[in-house]
């Protein structure tokens, strides 16, 4: 089964935090330096924040497979959309190294795929991608 992933970019981490452990009524399941994630069951979703001075707020969604098959027939979805495909590959990013593809809806909307093979210490780098 699938979980939903979503990204927020956010002004104060610490008040973040607080909000949002009040709002999931659990914990984070990591906190980095600037970075928190939530591993939520009800929802099942994989939410996370990243402090930063730019813009706050929605910066995209995404689709967590939990198996490389599960994985690859997202990204065969992905693949038949007319929409703009970007296969990432292996790559480090938020603290985790995963397979990742990326794509945009119509109106530039972010979706990432990805199935995550394990944590790292290094934070990593998202990929630069024309939405439109």
């Amino acid at each position: 089964m699938k979980r939903l992933h979503v990204s927020f970019n956010v002004e104060d981490l610490d008040r973040s935090i607080a909000f949002y452990t009040q709002l999931f009524g659990t914990e984070p399941t990591i906190v980095r330096e600037g970075y928190a994630k939530w591993l939520v069951e009800d929802p099942r979703m994989n939410f996370v924040i990243e402090e930063t001075a730019d813009a706050h707020g929605f910066t995209h969604a995404g689709l967590q497979a939990e198996s490389e098959d599960e994985l690859n027939a997202v990204f065969d979805r992905m693949k038949s959309a007319e929409a703009p495909y970007l296969p990432e590959g292996m790559t480090t990013c938020c603290y985790h190294k995963s397979e990742k593809s990326w794509t945009a809806d119509p109106d530039g909307v972010m979706w990432e795929a990805f199935f995550t093979h394990h944590q790292t210490e290094d934070y990593g780098k998202a990929p630069e991608f024309a939405a439109k």
